[in-house]
């Protein structure tokens, strides 16, 4: 026991720990577009064990595990944001599309519909389902990709290991104001988010529940995304 909580060395627990990062790196692999390689998921992860294997600390009351996990997911969310491959039009579209719903749902009081959203945007509802398609592509991952700030947009970022009792006040206010607008999303956005983040289906399972094809699930999630950042445009937080 006391060998598995206090191991001689990091690199005992680098080359004991390396498969955690391949059953990972695999399992986000499926949520994300087939562009991605999962090489390049693996090597982002192991850096996250590296990471972890140093700065692991037994008196804390974690498992290793369940640190290292932590690390090498964060470890490759990173690696997948940095390499954004979507043009800066896509950031563009998103953007607009979140104005418009603010817009929309402040005037009329209710969820935005589609048809209106691209009446506003002035492009048919086919042009408007594929600016979804494309920026689903980019947003596919995690409820901080729901709401990120790149193009100060709304949400709370992470700096560093340690946050003051402030600022873990403000996350976890945010995270409450998230819950709440996830709960005011049209219902089938709300489950294509259940069943994508906390069922961890992929688009594919999820169409089948649904009855649709993988395409407009993407187009559904893109969208319950551009609705919550509407809902959320009054954060911007550091933390």
């Amino acid at each position: 026991m006391y060998n598995q909580l206090y191991p001689s060395s990091s690199h005992d627990l680098v080359s004991r720990y390396a498969p955690l990062v391949k059953r990972i790196a695999h399992h986000l692999l499926a949520r994300l577009p087939s562009c991605v390689s999962v090489e390049d998921l693996i090597q982002a992860g192991m850096i996250g064990l590296i990471e972890a294997s140093r700065k692991y600390d037994a008196s804390k009351g974690a498992s290793f595990e369940t640190y290292a996990g932590i690390r090498i997911r964060g470890a490759i969310i990173d690696e997948v944001r940095k390499g954004d491959w979507s043009p800066r039009s896509v950031h563009r579209n998103a953007r607009r599309i979140s104005e418009v719903i603010q817009q929309i749902e402040a005037m009329h009081g209710r969820d935005a519909k589609d048809y209106e959203v691209a009446a506003e945007l002035g492009v048919s509802l086919d042009e408007y389902y594929s600016m979804l398609q494309d920026s689903a592509s980019t947003r596919l991952f995690s409820y901080e990709e729901l709401t990120d700030q790149e193009d100060d947009g709304p949400g709370v970022q992470i700096a560093g290991d340690h946050a003051s009792p402030e600022d873990q006040h403000q996350k976890e206010a945010f995270a409450g104001a998230l819950a709440k607008a996830i709960e005011l999303l049209p219902e089938r956005e709300r489950l294509v988010l259940s069943l994508y983040y906390d069922e961890e289906l992929n688009l594919k399972e999820i169409g089948a529940v649904l009855g649709v094809s993988e395409s407009r699930v993407c187009q559904i999630h893109s969208q319950a995304a551009m609705r919550l950042r509407a809902k959320l445009s009054g954060w911007q937080l550091q933390v």
